[in-house]
């Protein structure tokens, strides 16, 4: 499990640099936007994140494992 703070700020990082490398660099950087935005929504109904399971079995920032169902 990790805090919840963690999770939102990762995501608006990657949200954050996507939109500038898809300004800078290539609009395909966009799709990476929209992948982290859909995994949000994805996660509010689900309860299952991806970026909080990979952080957990990493065990940074606090996470801990999160144990299987």
């Amino acid at each position: 499990m990790c805090n919840d703070m963690i999770i939102r700020r990762i995501a608006g990082l990657f949200v954050l640099a996507s939109l500038a490398l898809g300004w800078w660099v290539s609009p395909w950087w966009f799709l990476f936007t929209a992948f982290v935005g859909a995994n949000l929504v994805q996660s509010s109904f689900t309860r299952f994140c991806p970026l909080e399971r990979m952080l957990g079995s990493l065990q940074v920032f606090g996470c801990t494992r999160m144990p299987r169902r």
